[in-house]
């Protein structure tokens, strides 16, 4: 159940002597293993809803938690800071922490480019490892709303290379149970740069479970190799942990709703059966991330589902640049993106979901 804050600003103000008793960000520095010197950000907002920024991780969701319940999975790295990243080849794994975001991009999405060594074009690219600059916060009331906002700047940017940045916020406000995201990604260079995006939404236990089922509007799936092939019928189901699962991978054409947005859930077999139980929404706007793709890995601790809002395929840059899919910005050209969070955890959420979800009558191309 949603904790709700049913007063005036006045009068919540009369009972508390700072709203951080209430809600709040605290702007913290993580001190241990690998993890120390980054700086984070910790959101709450009174509603049961906490996660947590990682300001020198591209500003991603470390992890996330509603009423005491995760919603993003962590991997077995934890928190891992930027000077440790390995560019090359697959080593990004060494410092995938999952959460409940990973950005991937903004110069490769998938397997590494065939000139990763010199470009640092490995596994998903350089984004994520990139601490942001001129961070913003800010805590107040806009009429009767509290508002919290964080923003920064990441960049992608080299000596004869390319000149992107990426304006992020992630913002929510007392009381809310959302997690708002907006990107603003701007070419601020002088020649046309490709651009690859990925967001990496990474969810685990409790919503993750035996029996737990995914709800979305996908109109087709398409298994990305002959091991995503294999019960490929059975995509929205999730199974137990099950050593040595070998991970599938499948891609979405998504209907937005009348507003261009998609809804994508998973809900545990609780929420299923009775309406209680949990779930996690990531929403976002289809027009700019026309792509999707779920990573099913169901193994012992490597067991999470991602559901990724993307502009393109996990294919990788050598790829779509043969088939003439890589989109370009022109000089001071932007794209702006738009992503949401939720927890779900009442019957109403979950049949609004349902009514939309085509999960079961998808056909598998």
């Amino acid at each position: 159940m949603k904790y709700t804050i049913s007063m005036s600003p006045d009068a919540l103000r009369s009972r508390v002597g700072r709203m951080d008793q209430v809600a709040g960000i605290q702007m913290l520095q993580l001190d241990d293993g690998k993890a120390r010197g980054c700086r984070i950000a910790r959101f709450y907002t009174g509603s049961g809803l906490e996660f947590t920024v990682n300001l020198d991780r591209c500003m991603d969701l470390s992890s996330a938690s509603y009423s005491g319940a995760a919603m993003g999975w962590r991997s077995t790295t934890g928190d891992v800071a930027p000077q440790y990243y390995e560019a090359e080849g697959i080593r990004w794994l060494r410092s995938f922490n999952g959460g409940l975001l990973t950005t991937c991009g903004t110069q490769n999405v998938g397997p590494p480019a065939s000139d990763s060594p010199e470009s640092g074009n490995g596994l998903h690219g350089r984004i994520a490892n990139t601490p942001a600059e001129d961070i913003r916060c800010s805590q107040a009331w806009s009429g009767d709303t509290y508002l919290l906002s964080l923003s920064g700047t990441i960049r992608e940017t080299s000596v004869f290379g390319v000149n992107l940045a990426l304006h992020r916020t992630i913002s929510t406000q007392l009381g809310s149970d959302v997690i708002s995201l907006r990107d603003e990604l701007v070419n601020e260079g002088f020649t046309p740069a490709h651009f690859m995006m990925l967001y990496h939404c990474n969810i685990g236990w409790p919503a993750l479970d035996a029996g737990s089922q995914i709800l979305a509007p996908t109109q087709k799936v398409t298994p990305r190799n002959e091991t995503a092939q294999e019960g490929a019928q059975d995509w929205y189901k999730m199974d137990a942990p099950t050593p040595g699962y070998a991970e599938k991978v499948y891609f979405h054409e998504m209907k937005p709703d009348a507003t261009g947005w998609v809804s994508a859930a998973i809900v545990n077999k609780e929420m299923i059966k009775d309406g209680t139980g949990f779930g996690v929404c990531v929403r976002y706007k289809a027009d700019t991330l026309p792509s999707f793709v779920q990573w099913k890995q169901m193994g012992t601790q490597e067991y999470v589902l991602g559901l990724e809002p993307s502009t393109c395929k996990v294919v990788g840059v050598d790829e779509d640049t043969a088939a003439g899919n890589l989109e370009f910005l022109q000089p001071g050209e932007k794209k702006v993106f738009q992503l949401e969070y939720s927890p779900i955890y009442s019957k109403e959420q979950y049949e609004n979901l349902a009514a939309i979800s085509n999960s079961t009558d998808a056909p598998i191309a």
